[in-house]
Parts: structure tokens; sequence; C-alpha cells
């Protein structure tokens, strides 16, 4: 699943180069490893489909080999996703999964969440607020590409939800601009979520003394990760790994630094990198996040921004005032099953949420242009310029090998509401406005 990297010597690249042709005998000697597998005659070359009409599915989810081109199935038409349903059903959070909390007695708000107004979110918030009676922060970033649903949303949030403190920030426009043009030269396309609002945000939860940050990615999210390559089973149960975590705190109690509870080392990880970038230490391990390291790169184009942040980082790893990062299993607070139909309908009349105008769309809901952010993963990885998979192919397949929303529904939802798509989707013209006027 993962060997997707072929290493080619000088030489063999240089007759690669001239492929399609005939071959001398001291040119098929030179490639005879690759001969058959990763070098066929022309015509047994396959043919990467352009669109979904073209495309071959999996028997079990809807993964084709159009939105994850060069996807294989086996002998059972199973795509490697569903071959490996079984050993990754344990993979659940690479942040510690928490699903109650302790009312807080140092500080007034017994947890925070980044609240967009989108499905996950706002689940999240009614879940924490009234399943749970506790008293949240809700941070919300107020991004250009808003979606008029998820402000809606936000507003019936406020009027329903009596227990939410809420604080909306906006970057200056100048400001973001800048970040958003850098990013848009790296990655073609300028989604920054949630890594900025973790830069605003942070200094505000260290200064309430808030216990735990809690997300809200929904399970087919963490799970993707995995499939992506951009976190080892190890990542998935490194908050209990009992040793390895005494290991860390000896060191900081050698450096005089409190020892971090569970999720405190998860948070100054995130934040770190965020302000100083990759850990070496990932960079070798060959688990890195493309996504996040073009994120940082850009924010660091306004380093203003980060002086709060470290700020942050040094006084609350000195005190032990950090936030924990921990996740909400949603599968498990539904019974078994994030079914999005269901928990749908239960924000609609709970929290007063606004659907999209899509309604059967469920994969992120919040903004205008995910599809652009949608195109532009999928069009980079269909041309070979990134190794990244788009997230959101393989989220809609992985919630469909999973059942949180039945085959027909997915199908529905990647044929109207998403931006998988070898021409520009008219969504580009929003971002693009943006970051040009």
């Amino acid at each position: 699943m993962f060997k997707n990297v072929v290493k080619l010597n000088r030489a063999q690249v240089e007759i690669v180069k001239k492929l399609p042709c005939e071959l001398d005998y001291a040119e098929l000697k030179t490639l005879s490893a690759l001969i058959g597998v990763h070098i066929v005659d022309a015509d047994h070359k396959r043919t990467t489909p352009r669109s979904l009409e073209e495309a071959t599915f999996c028997k079990n989810c809807i993964a084709n080999d159009f939105i994850i081109p060069g996807l294989e199935f086996d002998e059972n038409g199973l795509c490697p996703m569903c071959q490996t349903a079984d050993e990754t059903k344990h993979l659940k959070s690479v942040v510690p999964i928490k699903n109650t909390f302790k009312r807080s007695k140092k500080s007034r708000f017994d947890v925070a969440v980044f609240y967009t107004g989108g499905k996950d979110s706002t689940y999240l918030l009614y879940y924490l607020s009234k399943v749970l009676d506790l008293r949240v922060l809700a941070l919300t970033w107020e991004i250009p590409y808003m979606s008029d649903c998820a402000a809606k949303s936000i507003v019936g949030a406020k009027k329903t939800l009596h227990n939410v403190e809420f604080i909306t920030r906006k970057v200056a426009d100048r400001d973001l601009k800048k970040i958003y043009r850098h990013l848009y030269s790296l990655a073609d396309n300028t989604c920054a979520c949630p890594s900025l609002a973790y830069v605003l945000f942070y200094p505000e939860l260290v200064a309430n003394k808030v216990p735990y940050f809690v997300a809200g990615n929904e399970p087919a999210q963490l799970t993707g990760l995995y499939y992506n390559h951009m976190a080892p089973k190890m990542a998935y149960t490194f908050g209990n790994n009992k040793a390895l975590n005494l290991l860390i705190n000896i060191g900081r109690i050698l450096t005089l630094h409190p020892p971090l509870k569970k999720g405190q080392f998860h948070t100054l990880a995130t934040m770190k990198q965020l302000t100083y970038g990759d850990n070496p230490i990932k960079n070798l391990s060959g688990y890195t996040n493309s996504l996040v390291h073009n994120v940082v790169e850009a924010i660091h184009q306004v380093p203003e921004l980060l002086k709060p942040l470290k700020r942050a980082i040094r006084s609350s790893s000195w005190s032990g005032n950090i936030p924990a990062f921990v996740q909400v299993d949603f599968n498990d607070i539904c019974g078994g099953t994030y079914d999005w139909k269901k928990i749908k309908n239960t924000i609609i009349t709970e929290c007063g949420w606004v659907p999209p105008d899509e309604y059967d769309k469920g994969l992120h809901t919040s903004c205008k242009i995910e599809k652009c952010k949608e195109y532009s993963q999928f069009k980079r990885f269909y041309d070979m310029k990134s190794d990244m998979i788009p997230f959101s192919a393989i989220e809609i397949s992985l919630a469909s090998r999973d059942k949180a929303l039945p085959r027909e529904a997915a199908l529905a939802e990647l044929n109207s509401a998403l931006g998988f798509s070898i021409d520009e989707i008219p969504e580009c013209a929003i971002m693009k406005e943006y970051i040009e006027e």
C-alpha cells in the first residue's frame, strides 16, 4: 500500500527518459529489475481515467482510480483501504481520546473547541455543551471564504447553546493575503485551516487556563492520516505509551520543567511545529505532512503573528498550564457509527444548524473554497506534482467503507458536491479574486 516510490539510479533515469522505444541488450539489463513490474510494453500501459464515468470503483466503498489515480484493487475488487479495514480499525486518533471531562477548578471554562460552523465542529459543540453540560469556549477564525450556511449556523449556535462563550478573531486582510499568496504559490490553494486558527487562539487558551482543547475531527479524517502516509500506526498509540511518556517527563524534570499530563505533549508539539517548523526527527522518519509544512512556511511570511504564540509556548511550558490536546471519539459517543444523516438532523434540531444548499453534502461544510482545495490537491496528485493523496478522496471512501453514510449517498456527494475535476472549477475564482484584489 505504501510502496509508491521507485528509486532509480542515474543510468536507469537516462533510459527511462527515452521511453517508449526499443531497448538494446545493455539497456534491458540495466532496467531488468523494473521490466514487467514498473515498465511494461506500450500496449499494456494502464490508462488513468479522466472522469468518474471512466473509473473503476472498489466493490465495497466508493474509492476509485479517478479520484485516487493509480489505485489498484485485489482479486476481489477491493481497494487497499477495504483490504486493511480489520488491521486499522483500532487507529482512532493521533491525539489522546477523551469523551468525558470534569469541571475545572482553575478556569471558568472546562474545554475549548475550534468552531467553524460546519457539521463536525457543531456536533462537538452540541455534545460538550448540551450532553455533558460543560462550560465551553468556542473559538472562531473568521475566514474570508466562510460559507453562508456556516455563518448562519454560528448565529444559530449562539442562540441555542447558553453555556458557550464565543470568541471571533479576524486576521488583517493585508497580512492574510500575504500568507495566502505564498501558500497558493506552494500548494495551488489557500487553505490554512486549522493551523492559522491555532496560532491565533493558543495564547487565549493559556491566558484563560483552559484545561482541554478538544478536536472534532470525524473518524474518516483521523484514519485518513495513516492511509496518506502522514502518521504511522505508532502515532495512534503514542498517548498510551507509558515508557515513552516517562522518558519525556524525565527530560522535562531534569530541565526544571513540570511533567506533562496526557495530551499536553501533543499540544506543545503542534504549537512548536507551527512556530519553528518540522522537527528533524519527524523528517527523518519519512512521515511528513506537506499540507501543514506549506501552511507553516506561509505563516512565517508574517512573523509578527507568531510572537504572541512564542510567548504563550514558553510561559505554558514553564508553568505547566498547557491545554491538553484531545479528541472526542465520535463513533463511541454515537453508539458505534458516526452516521452523517442522523448527526445533521440532531444539530439542526438542537443547535439551529443550517445545512448547505447541497443538503446531501457532509464533508467539509463550512467553507466556500473546499472544492478548490479538493481540486488543487487532486490535480497536483493527478499530474504527479505531489505525493499527497487528496484528503477528501480518502475521507469519502473511508466514510462509505465504515458506513458513516450509505454508498448511494457517498456517490451522490462525490458527483455533486466535491471538486474532483481535470478542468479548473468555477469556485477557484473566489479564491483568486481575494488574493489578487
